[in-house]
């Protein structure tokens, strides 16, 4: 062989293997970016960043009246503390004493004149550690005139005290159709809320920069949001604002807008003392300032026929909003627009009523109202099926959305692709469901004290923001001339996997290996306007924003190495990009030496990304509109046992059927879907807030609040994802992962409800509210066999 032809066969077979191998960064199981320093202890959080020096610490003062008129505040013994610098009020921001993100007004960052809950802010302490100033808080003397205050949704209600005006989603004559039935049923049942509980809490540090700047590194998950609150606290443009968050250590939503309050009050510190501030509450202050899941109390409505098929539901919530507004209204819209869940529902009447109570004011939280509006109709389905006798499972599938027909829900969006149906048959074949009953059915036939239970709920979750100019992010990727590459999007990491995700999409873009990507701290000098890491969203809308950055980027390479490294005019539509190569005809070039070439011809190594969603419209006068880009299905299987003498429960097995579409990383789908799971099973069994007369959260810590554990956790648990391509040109054709499997314990919680009917033989509708706790499992097996000894007693 001549030895000069043999580099050139050389380069011609690494190109041809390259261009015929399967190389892909995406649809591939990859540990999470972050895992190495989650693990060791080195990933860097707020509260480690290194102060700057003369950095001060600041606590919050804060309300023991629910509801009360201030008529004074003395601050003398806290100023007299040894280490207080200073004591902020109201009087002191100068610009706006407001932290609500929709309605203005209604949300002050420091009470003023009046509180409205326990554990409102009145004031700041500003001390040289965080020990003083949260002691020294507690001293300040505050007289109140106390007012009535309204407590809990019933009350809200009752008063017709609510936030914004009641909310109304209708289709077709519900009350007629319900009067017509050949069955008709109605009832009322209460849900709890939920505290977030973050690992990282509530957490802010704010620095005084040049000419009224303030830079504010903040655990959020809406950095635009911050900086907007603190430029219009501070009386300054949003450009005088930084706001950087490289991770939290959790958010669920409780970071989304309450965040702002923690900015708010840190940069106020910061600038009225010309030094660096951090604000970091205790556990127990956090949970007492910050807003929760929303709790809703329904009452309800509905007839059928004898198969169990809704002719026609009304359906009446109220929400607990607490004091303010903050994002109460697209919360009860959602959960309007989820109370269909999977089902066609012909003939229906929703009304939403959003209660203004003197408690936290509720907030955002995994799912966002949806698991609230879609536990209705699972409940009202659950009692249909015991009424007329049949399998829950299979009411159930007599009521879904069809395919072709019934497939439109009541607020006029089509449901399309729908895998319901598949999904289905495969769980309940996987899961053994049908046999599972029956030796459900013989162990309680055989037990008199422990009895089992057993459900298969379905979910169906619409993805996207119900505000329709939310649906936009950005993104800024950077080659540097080593080959390495830098992205910058306005999502934020708050352990889901988003960073990872971004980064895979970047690297198979540019056809270049994961370890090439690295991806910064949000930043709004970076990337501005950018909307909150909220809605199950961010992985859908920064993943196309980095890959249009990237597709640019791979564009003007292309065109370099076509015109420099090719021959005989090779087209730059035939560049290929593989593996750290790119191959142009017979030739496969280091990905980093045609970085390096570009750099010396002055191609432009940087480029913006922007992606918004399309075929999005809302009119929320009229509750109509198309406000989903497309819908996650799922379902889940659960078997319980309860123990009828003192209502302890376990969950024996847990089996999970998920669709996330084209999975982008299929290792942090499924533990997306595991820890929706379990954060879902806790908000349905064992996660009770309790406030007692006087409006004070008493379940206000880690002592008092029990969320799951480990040994909570099912031991058998098997999750799954569903073999599926997102109809939708989402990113890689995937599907949003966030919220949708917090919807799946529903099946925990009616297998309890299951095994709890199993005291009456099957016969009456057990009335358990949720969460499920020992205590409301007991009363409700109580009720029961209250009403199986009046039915013998009435024979």
């Amino acid at each position: 062989m001549n030895q000069q032809a043999e580099p050139f066969l050389k380069d011609m077979k690494e190109a041809k293997d390259l261009l015929e191998a399967d190389f892909t960064q995406v649809h591939v199981s990859r540990p999470h970016e972050s895992a190495h320093l989650h693990v060791s202890g080195r990933a860097s959080y707020t509260d480690d960043i290194p102060v700057v020096a003369g950095t001060l610490h600041a606590a919050l003062g804060m309300s023991a009246k629910a509801h009360a008129k201030i008529v004074s505040m003395s601050f003398d013994a806290v100023r007299a503390t040894p280490g207080v610098v200073a004591v902020l009020t109201a009087e002191d921001i100068p610009g706006v004493n407001d932290v609500g993100p929709i309605i203005h007004g209604d949300d002050p960052i420091l009470a003023d004149g009046v509180v409205q809950f326990v554990g409102q802010p009145m004031f700041i302490v500003v001390a040289m550690s965080h020990d003083i100033a949260r002691r020294a808080a507690r001293l300040a003397e505050v007289v109140y005139e106390e007012l009535p205050a309204i407590l809990t949704p019933q009350q809200a209600r009752a008063a017709n005290a609510h936030v914004l005006p009641p909310m109304k989603l209708a289709r077709g004559d519900a009350g007629a159709k319900i009067a017509w039935a050949a069955h008709r049923e109605t009832g009322e049942m209460l849900l709890g809320g939920q505290e977030q509980f973050y690992l990282e809490g509530q957490i802010s540090y704010a620095v005084p920069k040049d000419d009224d700047g303030m830079h504010v590194w903040c655990s959020t998950q809406h950095p635009s949001e911050m900086q907007h609150m603190v430029a219009h606290m501070l009386n300054v443009a949003s450009h005088n604002v930084l706001v950087e968050c490289r991770r939290m250590g959790g958010g669920f939503g409780g970071k989304e807008s309450q965040s702002g309050l923690f900015a708010c009050c840190a940069a106020l510190a910061a600038w009225k003392l010309l030094c660096p501030v951090k604000l970091r509450p205790d556990r127990d202050d956090d949970m007492m300032i910050t807003g929760k899941r929303h709790d809703f109390h329904y009452t309800y409505e509905v007839g059928y026929d004898d198969t169990g098929l809704i002719d026609g539901v009304s359906v009446d919530m109220t929400s607990r909003c607490g004091f303010s507004a903050d994002l109460s209204g697209p919360v009860m819209t959602r959960a309007l627009c989820h109370f269909d869940n999977a089902y066609w529902l012909p003939h229906v009447s929703i009304d939403g009523f959003c209660g203004k109570t003197n408690t936290q004011s509720n907030t955002a939280f995994r799912g966002f109202g949806g698991p609230q509006g879609a536990f209705a109709i699972e409940y009202i389905v659950d009692n249909i099926a015991r009424s007329v006798g049949l399998d829950s499972l299979d009411v159930r599938r007599r009521n879904l959305y069809g395919k072709t027909d019934h497939n439109v829900t009541p607020y006029g969006q089509a449901v399309e692709d729908n895998v319901i149906h598949e999904l289905l048959d495969e769980l309940e074949a996987t899961s053994n469901y049908r046999a599972r009953r029956e030796a459900v059915r013989e162990f309680n036939a055989n037990n008199d004290v422990l009895k089992k239970g057993l459900a298969l709920t379905p979910v169906k979750f619409g993805i996207a923001f119900n505000v329709t100019h939310f649906n936009q992010a950005g993104a800024l990727v950077h080659i540097y001339t080593d080959g390495s590459v830098l992205v910058n999007h306005g999502g934020t990491e708050m352990g889901q996997g988003l960073n990872t995700k971004v980064a895979q999409v970047v690297a198979h873009e540019l056809g270049i290996r994961f370890n090439r990507v690295r991806v910064t701290a949000t930043d709004t000098s970076k990337v501005a306007n950018t909307s909150a890491t909220a809605a199950s969203t961010g992985s859908d809308l920064n993943g196309k924003a980095a890959q249009d950055a990237a597709r640019q980027l791979r564009e003007r390479l292309a065109a370099l190495a076509a015109e420099h490294y090719g021959e005989d005019q090779v087209d730059a539509r035939d560049v290929r990009f593989v593996d750290d190569r790119i191959v142009v005809g017979d030739k496969a070039i280091p990905f980093d030496e045609v970085i390096m070439q570009a750099y010396r011809a002055r191609v432009q190594l940087w480029s913006d990304g922007f992606y918004k969603t399309p075929k999005l419209y809302w009119d929320q006068a009229k509750m109509q509109g198309r406000p989903f880009s497309y819908y996650s299905y799922g379902a889940a299987v659960s078997e319980v046992v309860i123990d009828t003498l003192t209502g302890e429960m376990r969950v024996l097995r847990a089996d999970a059927l998920h669709d996330v579409g084209a999975s982008l990383n299929p290792a942090l789908d499924v533990g997306q879907v595991e820890g929706g799971f379990i954060q879902g099973m806790g908000w349905l069994t064992t996660e009770e807030l309790w406030w007692n007369a006087g409006g004070k959260l008493m379940t206000h810590a880690p002592s008092t609040y029990k969320i799951p554990t480990v040994n909570d956790c099912p031991p058998v648990f098997d999750v799954r994802l569903f073999k599926n391509r997102n109809a939708e040109d989402s990113i890689h054709r995937s599907k949003a992962v966030g919220e949708p499997p917090l919807l799946l314990p529903f099946s925990v919680f009616f297998a309890i409800r299951d095994a709890v009917a199993s005291v009456g033989n099957n016969t009456v509708n057990p009335p358990l509210n949720a969460p499920a706790t020992s205590e409301e499992i007991l009363k409700a097996v109580g009720a029961v066999r209250a009403s199986v000894a009046a039915a013998a007693a009435a024979r």
